[in-house]
Parts: structure tokens; sequence; C-alpha cells
């Protein structure tokens, strides 16, 4: 089976994963068009390298349309460290491994933390 040209993909996907060794928390954000494979490869190794050597979770997601959408929304997300800060509090992990049963937060639009985000 041919794979689809990026264009012609249906959902697009930035992310927030969320990682902890002892008291440093770290957050890492990206777009893919597969969740699970992205999350397996990140903890695998295989992913970017400033995630390699970590026990990653899934903070925070959200489905964009375009591929455009999911890479603007990344960098806003990527430049908005209050909402980062506000995940990075939030992780759930100890020495670096989930904690049986935690969840991802329930999915919210993104905005940006004291200045709702519109698109102009």
């Amino acid at each position: 089976m041919a794979k689809q040209p990026i264009n012609q993909q249906k959902d697009f996907f930035v992310y927030v994963l969320g990682s902890r060794r002892k008291d440093d928390r770290r957050t890492y954000v990206g777009w893919t068009t597969d969740l699970q494979r992205r999350l397996r490869q990140h903890n695998s190794g295989a992913g970017a390298k400033s995630t390699r050597g970590r026990d990653w979770l899934l903070l925070y997601s959200e489905n964009c349309t375009t591929r455009n959408e999911a890479m603007g929304l990344e960098w806003r997300i990527k430049r908005d460290r209050k909402f980062r800060a506000l995940l990075r509090n939030a992780i759930e992990l100890n020495d670096g491994a989930p904690v049986p049963g935690s969840h991802p937060p329930a999915p919210v639009r993104y905005q940006k933390i004291n200045a709702p985000y519109s698109q102009e």
C-alpha cells in the first residue's frame, strides 16, 4: 500500500510530552500524524535528539486539520512559556516512569495564558 502524500493526510496532531528525573521536569513540543507511533519513537530513543535517554508521557495533544495549522500551533506553544510551565507542573511521573492509572489532562483547545488565542 502506497503512502499518502503529506498534504492529503486527514489528521495532524500537536503534542506536548513531559519527563521528570528527580526535580528536573522537561517538556517537548512537536507535531505528527500518528501520536502513538511518535510517543513510542521518543521513548525508544528514535525521536528527536533532545528527547533521547528519558521516559516521556503525553501531557497534551490537539487535532489540527492541516499540516500548516499544526506547524503554526506547534510554533506558538513552543514560545508560550506560561502554558508549558503549567503542563510541566502537572507531570505525574516518579523517577521517569508514569504513575499507574495516570491520564493526560482532558483535551482542551490551546489558549495562551492570560490572553485568549485568536487567529487573525
